[in-house]
């Protein structure tokens, strides 16, 4: 198969890859080309006061969310990326020493010391009265960074980063303090086309807790998303689709229901697209805010495969014997397997060419991708597998493991 496909390895299901340009997470891009966008990392500029709570651009048939935005706003913050970067000195110099007899003066730069700047902006939200913020691995994903997380209400506080997943684009960040509000997560799965919902967010790092309104376009979107900071790209899985206006700077702000619940963090906008951004799904989150919590860390569960979903033009093109299901395949270069030596699926008897059908008897398809069918598992769970290798069905049990740090 020349088809590109994707490594399994997700606590909502992941796939191994560089962070910072959108792209396809958890389901590869087989038979379709895969989706571009931009990460919301804003442009360097610290939110003015005068900036906080821009008016809601809604359009005229929007409902009234007036209230609802008056009770989440002071939970919303916007993240302030510095960093020392250095400063250089124009001088004049002889090109061919002090001994020449021209006198030749050529202008020239050095270094002169360092000294602290604004290079870059996001938003988060707080999930807890003592100060834990969520936001994307992507906002801060510079270790040499400095984070600054600024309040609603025009204070800022020094930001540690707790945790990191650069596989999910989740992070947890900690300021120092009590009796912050903060928001609650609701039942992403529960979502529905057409439903309203909020993003609020640094829109351009510049202009603090901007409101914009929108609808739920579409579900279980796969994405590869890229950022202008560090020119990366990783690959996202099974993210909400909305017509809310999202825009850089929005990296990490929430996505809300018209209840108050985030019901996701804004990621992603397409390039060149009008009103087409990303949300990483509430339930996705929440499962790595919740293994942070217990781990200090984001476990994840890991099947060990590489495949593309089936659907009807790949069945077509490849005389198929159903239209459904994630084909193992192997990657674009010799040393991605299309199954990890050792790993669960390895050990569970799962070969290149062997269609997964089922997972724990729930069908893969468009809504039920292979990461989101194995979001709710954890290391050590058993999961039963319908699987079609050479033209027959059979069962197969694989028992999960976590994933390595380093997927090849």
């Amino acid at each position: 198969m020349s088809k590109k496909s994707a490594f399994f390895a997700g606590v909502v299901g992941g796939i191994a890859g560089a962070v910072l340009t959108v792209a396809a997470l958890g389901s590869a891009m087989a038979a379709r080309p895969a989706l571009f966008a931009f990460l919301l990392t804003g442009r360097a500029s610290a939110p003015s006061p005068s900036s906080a709570g821009t008016a809601a651009t809604q359009p005229p048939s929007a409902p009234d969310v007036s209230d609802v935005v008056a009770r989440v706003n002071p939970a919303v913050v916007s993240i302030v990326i510095s960093k020392d970067v250095p400063v250089m000195q124009s001088y004049f110099a002889d090109p061919f020493g002090p001994n020449d007899p021209f006198g030749f003066q050529v202008p020239m730069e050095r270094q002169n010391g360092t000294k602290k700047q604004d290079v870059g902006g996001g938003s988060g939200f707080l999930i807890s009265a003592d100060g834990y913020v969520v936001t994307n691995a992507h906002v801060v994903s510079d270790a040499s960074a400095d984070y600054t997380v600024f309040t609603n209400d025009g204070k800022k506080y020094p930001a540690k980063v707790i945790a990191a997943d650069a596989t999910l684009d989740v992070a947890v960040v900690k300021i120092d303090g009590k009796g912050f509000p903060f928001l609650t997560f609701g039942d992403s799965s529960k979502l529905k086309l057409g439903q309203s919902v909020i993003a609020i967010g640094n829109a351009l790092g510049e202009f603090r807790n901007t409101v914009s309104v929108g609808v739920v376009s579409g579900l279980s979107r796969s994405i590869v998303a890229g950022g202008a900071m560090d020119g990366g790209s990783e690959s996202l899985s099974d993210v909400i689709q909305t017509d809310a206006a999202i825009n850089p700077g929005n990296s990490g702000g929430p996505l809300l229901a018209l209840d108050g619940e985030v019901v996701g963090v804004n990621v992603a906008e397409a390039n060149g697209a009008q009103n087409i951004g990303f949300s990483l799904p509430a339930d996705t989150v929440k499962a790595a805010v919740a293994s942070i919590e217990k781990n200090g860390r984001v476990i994840r569960p890991f099947l060990g495969v590489r495949y593309v979903p089936v659907t009807a033009a790949l069945q077509q093109e490849n005389n198929l014997s159903v239209d459904y299901g994630a084909l193992v395949a192997r990657g674009s270069s010799p040393d991605q397997l299309a199954v990890l030596p050792g790993s669960p699926a390895d050990k569970a008897g799962l070969v290149e060419n062997d269609i997964i059908l089922e997972v724990d008897g729930q069908k893969i398809d468009d809504a039920h991708t292979l990461p989101s069918l194995l979001a709710g598992k954890k290391p050590g769970d058993k999961v039963t597998l319908r699987v079609q290798h050479h033209g027959s069905d059979e069962t197969l049990t694989a028992t999960l493991s976590e994933a390595p740090k380093n997927l090849p």
